[in-house]
């Protein structure tokens, strides 16, 4: 893809995952994220080719001006989208495929002061809450949901949610939910399993009842 196509698709993503956006000047102006992304393709194009000191350098000026860090030396897919960007912070190592959503104050931080590979991996259609921490050199598989303020630091299959501290695994999950963002109602594995506890208990309180019953008579 040209790079002029790269940055209409940028732009347009935004069109696309924000209802707030009205117009291409506001996206151009007044979207840090945007912003942030573009200097970082920039400072890792310097960093991929050993200008090491220009690339933090360019990384510092745009995280000054975004309020987003993110290290020259991080690999980013396309259509990505930070939304609300402040406090964002995305280590050397880490991964981010294709059409990846994340809000404010997300980390996708590093578990290891060894020179290698230490931060996250995140798969495509990826969407992570605000203040979400994903930390290590762990995997966060395709089309994954992570809630608000949940710490991860274990893998996550795709096609599930990942809520809580630490985070809690689930599987299934009403779609509709999740691709509208409805945070609030995302599975909570460990409420699931209370609640298969107590109907399974409900079922042998009947049967006890109903074994009571029928020896009475």
């Amino acid at each position: 893809m040209g790079k002029i196509a790269l940055l209409k698709e940028d732009v347009k993503t935004i069109f696309h995952k924000d209802p707030a956006a009205r117009s291409w000047a506001e996206v151009l102006l007044c979207y840090p994220g945007l912003h942030a992304i573009w200097a970082h393709r920039f400072s890792h194009f310097l960093w991929k080719h050993k200008f090491y000191f220009l690339a933090r350098f360019l990384s510092h000026i745009s995280r000054h001006f975004t309020g987003i860090e993110i290290h020259p030396g991080a690999t980013i897919g396309r259509r990505f989208f930070i939304d609300h960007g402040m406090g964002v912070v995305i280590g050397e190592t880490a991964e981010v495929g294709d059409d990846v959503l994340i809000y404010k104050g997300v980390v996708l931080g590093g578990t290891s002061l060894e020179k290698e590979k230490r931060h996250p991996t995140i798969g495509n259609n990826v969407i992570i809450g605000s203040n979400a921490i994903v930390m290590g050199a762990i995997n966060i598989g395709h089309n994954v949901r992570i809630g608000a303020g949940s710490v991860v630091v274990h893998d996550v299959p795709a096609n599930a949610t990942a809520v809580g501290v630490p985070a809690r695994i689930g599987l299934g999950y009403n779609q509709y939910e999740l691709d509208h963002l409805e945070h609030a109602k995302l599975p909570d594995p460990v409420a699931d399993a209370m609640k298969f506890v107590l109907n399974e208990q409900k079922k042998l309180e009947d049967k006890l009842n109903q074994f009571i019953n029928s020896s009475k008579k």
